[in-house]
């Protein structure tokens, strides 16, 4: 993640003690924990990670199975456990686990469609003690009740917003950026000060699931350039009412952040360039993981074409501790493997060789560049 508001605004955030002090668990491999709790889903979203359906899959980890994970987590020192899904709240023993992953120590937190959230299920997520609810909004309404294939979503979503809001429960919005749906950004942007919304994530494309269809609806480098033009443009105009932005699944934000701010400010450049060097980048195989609804884990979310080993057979701490595993070895090595501009770049303290899922999912190459970064040939050897 980048944090446009911290980074060009000098406000911190939440979540920042993890993103960017030294000494943070992600500098011993200790991840934040992505658990895709279920793959049923109430909507049938068309750029889903995971392809969510209707019904749960056969042979979904049990509570029992479940608070097993959460205990080896919180003894191995996981700093965040994520509940998604499909949509995790049709889990009937969400609550249940959350609450036992707060009492043994892990920051817990829901990301969800927000659909489901009504006035006394808001009340229960704040009495179970999650500490952030990330909700997915994908566009104003016309456009996000078609990515939903569900007309009214975008206002059972909107409500769930509210609900959440009025309860005091810590809320974000989740938007993930495409051709179908960039030009409704600005209405996003009046949409999150018109409802008082304190923190947003703009997620750029992943190739994989339902998105994996979606290769040729991703924006154009000019495109994203444009997009993240406006939105560090409102991330500035918004740091005054205590709004959060961020950037999320393409680390080449932050080198173009760093280099527009350069130009602008070089004192504030260098401080941002010294946070971005402390996050260090993409962290797909250390500092984040996903298990799935079945036990299996991967080296985040989006990857699940690597399976790293099954928590039914070996406990997640050892599967993730044991670089015998070769993806596990080379991804915490990475540098020397890139190819293409990710190979040439001069930022790869700060970007790491961004997403290796985009890069597969393109060219059937793990180490090739990403086909998402959209910096100039000048700008990655500007350095």
């Amino acid at each position: 993640m980048i944090n446009c508001t911290r980074l060009l605004c000098q406000e911190p955030g939440f979540y920042d003690e993890i993103r960017y002090q030294k000494g943070k668990p992600a500098d011993t491999n200790r991840p934040i924990v992505v658990w895709n709790s279920t793959r049923r889903c109430n909507l049938k979203c068309i750029h889903c990670y995971i392809d969510a359906k209707g019904a749960p899959d056969a042979g979904e980890l049990t509570t029992q199975e479940a608070k097993i994970m959460i205990d080896d987590l919180a003894a191995f020192g996981a700093p965040v456990f994520l509940f998604s899904g499909g949509e995790p709240f049709l889990r009937e023993d969400l609550f249940e686990l959350g609450i036992h992953a707060k009492d043994k120590g892990l920051r817990t937190v829901i990301s969800t469609n927000g659909t489901l959230i009504t006035d006394d299920l808001a009340k229960e997520v704040k009495d179970a003690g999650f500490s952030y609810v990330g909700i997915s909004l994908d566009g104003l309404e016309a456009t996000h009740d078609k990515f939903r294939e569900q007309k009214g979503s975008f206002k059972k979503t909107l409500s769930g917003i509210r609900n959440c809001l009025v309860n005091n429960v810590r809320v974000g919005l989740r938007f993930t950026v495409n051709k179908h749906n960039f030009r409704d950004v600005p209405g996003i942007f009046a949409l999150i000060e018109a409802e008082n919304i304190p923190r947003a994530c703009f997620y750029h494309l992943v190739y994989s699931g339902r998105g994996g269809a979606m290769i040729n609806d991703d924006l154009t480098h000019q495109e994203t350039r444009d997009t993240m033009d406006l939105i560090f443009t409102r991330s500035k105009e918004l740091s005054n009412t205590n709004t959060e932005i961020l950037t999320v699944d393409n680390h080449a934000d932050g080198v173009y952040l760093y280099l527009k701010l350069r130009k602008e400010d070089p004192v504030k450049a260098q401080g941002a360039l010294e946070l971005l060097k402390i996050n260090g980048g993409n962290k797909s195989g250390i500092g984040i993981a996903e298990v799935d609804n079945l036990g299996n884990v991967h080296p985040d979310q989006f990857w699940r074409e690597h399976t790293l080993g099954n928590i039914r057979q070996k406990k997640f701490s050892e599967i993730w501790m044991d670089e015998s595993n070769e993806l596990l070895g080379n991804l915490r090595n990475r540098t020397r493997l890139l190819k293409g501009k990710c190979g040439r770049c001069n930022f790869e303290d700060i970007c790491a060789g961004n997403f290796r899922a985009r890069a597969e999912a393109f060219y059937g190459d793990i180490w090739q560049e990403d086909p998402a970064c959209y910096l100039t040939e000048e700008e990655v050897l500007s350095r």
